[in-house]
């Protein structure tokens, strides 16, 4: 009777590792879900491709989801919007620039 037993726990222990394994490799994906990554379907799918390559893949993974951010994206726009106040100010600056190549294309052109 008591192998019946081991058996049978044997067996409900094999089958909640594997699910477990592969629950725990959907993290990153459901991470993604969550947050709205535009790359969720590669992330599920390097999820998966991650299993067979011995759980290489899975901590790159796991920081690829965490870097995109709902409200913010990848964190990189911040910087752009702050430049782009002073387009005029560098419209100047790059009109006086061409002026000073030009004069210095002359001076070169005459000599």
């Amino acid at each position: 009777m008591l192998d019946y037993v081991a058996l049978c726990l044997l067996f409900f222990v094999a089958v909640v590792l594997f699910y477990g394994i592969i629950a725990i490799h959907d993290i990153p994906y459901e991470m993604s879900v969550h947050r709205q990554h535009p790359h969720q379907d590669a992330i599920h799918v390097a999820g998966w491709v991650s299993l067979f390559t011995l759980h290489v893949l899975w901590p790159f993974l796991w920081i690829w989801a965490t870097l995109y951010k709902p409200g913010v994206g990848w964190g990189m726009t911040a910087h752009v919007e702050d430049a782009s106040g002073n387009d005029a100010e560098l419209m100047k600056k790059v009109a006086l620039l061409q002026q000073r190549v030009e004069a210095l294309e002359k001076e070169a052109g005459a000599e």
